[in-house]
């Protein structure tokens, strides 16, 4: 891996949650009513990835800084908290999940036996948009299908 490499994925994962956080709490407190912020993060934070270290690190990386923002600004009425979704179909994932090696190795190792798809989050988003999550803060929520069960 190039320094440049680590530094992009750097740039992007962590970076830029940092800076979108931090536009979205300074608001959150000026306006005094309090919030909720969401990040997404991965199982490469805690599961180690081939060729994957910068990407495991910033993920990582936004968890300690969710943690962080949830305690420091808990005062504010502000709760921060990370979903981790499993292997999910998207566009980032296509070339895996098409790949018959993968899908025969990976597949099995989820107990719903499918991938995830964009629908599977629509409920943990409105709850942790809502006044429905008001006293939960500093976690991460997986949505696997179970694959990190194992």
């Amino acid at each position: 891996m190039t320094n440049e490499e680590w530094e992009r994925v750097m740039r992007v994962n962590l970076d830029g949650a940092f800076h979108t956080a931090q536009a979205a709490v300074r608001h959150m407190v000026s306006r005094e009513g309090g919030g909720s912020v969401v990040f997404t993060t991965s199982g490469s934070a805690y599961y180690g990835q081939q060729r994957g270290q910068h990407y495991g690190a910033s993920k990582a990386g936004v968890i300690s800084m969710m943690k962080a923002i949830a305690v420091e600004h808990a005062r504010h009425g502000i709760r921060c908290n990370a979903v981790l979704p499993g292997w999910i179909e998207s566009d980032m994932t296509a070339g895996a999940l098409s790949w018959d090696k993968f899908v025969e190795k990976v597949l099995p190792r989820v107990p719903l036996r499918r991938w995830g798809t964009k629908e599977d989050f629509s409920g943990i988003a409105a709850y942790l948009a809502s006044d429905a999550s008001r006293y939960h803060t500093g976690d991460v929520i997986t949505i696997d299908g179970g694959y990190h069960s194992f």
